[in-house]
C-alpha cells in the first residue's frame, strides 16, 4: 500500500481549540472542492509520515515546520482499498497565517474542535462491505466570518472526530464507530477489518 500522510493541525486560539481544514482546488485530481487536511503522497526524500505532513502543509498552506509542534501520529486509515493515510497531529503557532497555494487550495478555514463532538448540523449514513457495516459522518459548518457553509465528511470527518475525542475527552452527541473506552485499539481493529473486507 502506498504510504500517505495527512497533515493534521490543531490551533489553540485564546484557549479555544480549532481544527484547520482545507477545501481542495478544482485542479486537484483527488476530491476537488471537498474539505480535507493538508496531505499527500510520500516523496522519496521524506524520511517518515511526519516529514510528509510537514512538507505538504508547507506546500499547500504555507505552514513552516517551526510553526507546528508535532505531538503524535494516529492510527492510519485505508482509502480506496489500497492507500494508507496516516493522520499527523500537532499544535500550530498562534501567529500562523495561512497562505494557500492557489494551485492546490481554494480556501482555508478554522472549525472549533468541539464542533466535531457537538455539531449544529450533522448526519451519517452506513454502508456495507462484505457483510460488515461502516459508518460515514458528515458535518455542515457555517463559518461565522463570511457565512460560507462547508461540508466535512468521510475520512476528514473521521479524523477530526478522533482528534476531538482525544484532546477534549468528551463524548459526542452522535453515534460513533469507536469504543470510547479504548479508542486507539478500536481504531486499529477497524483498520484491520476494513483492510480484510476490501480484499474480498
Amino acid at each position: 500500500m502506498p504510504p500517505w500522510s495527512l497533515g493534521r493541525a490543531t490551533d489553540v486560539l485564546q484557549g479555544h481549540v480549532a481544527s484547520l481544514s482545507i477545501p481542495g482546488a478544482r485542479q486537484l485530481r483527488r476530491a476537488p472542492g471537498e474539505v480535507c487536511f493538508p496531505g499527500g503522497r510520500r516523496e522519496p526524500t521524506d524520511r517518515d509520515d511526519v516529514a510528509t505532513a510537514l512538507r505538504e502543509a508547507q506546500e499547500e498552506v504555507g505552514l513552516l515546520p517551526h510553526q507546528v509542534e508535532v505531538i503524535c501520529c494516529l492510527v492510519p486509515s485505508l482509502i480506496e482499498k489500497k492507500n494508507l493515510v496516516t493522520p499527523v497531529v500537532g499544535f500550530v503557532d498562534h501567529n500562523f497565517e495561512a497562505q494557500p497555494n492557489p494551485d492546490e487550495v481554494k480556501d482555508v478555514f478554522l472549525v472549533p474542535l468541539d464542533y466535531f463532538l457537538s455539531p449544529r448540523v450533522y448526519y451519517s449514513r452506513r454502508f456495507s462491505q462484505s457483510g460488515h457495516s461502516f459508518l460515514v459522518h458528515c458535518f455542515e459548518y457555517t463559518c461565522p466570518e463570511d457565512g460560507v457553509t462547508y461540508f466535512i465528511r468521510g475520512m476528514t470527518a473521521k479524523f477530526a472526530i478522533m482528534v476531538a475525542l482525544i484532546i477534549l475527552e468528551q463524548k459526542p452527541t452522535f453515534e460513533v464507530e469507536f469504543n470510547l473506552n479504548d479508542l486507539i485499539s478500536s481504531c486499529e481493529k477497524q483498520l484491520l477489518l476494513y483492510h480484510a473486507t476490501s480484499k474480498l
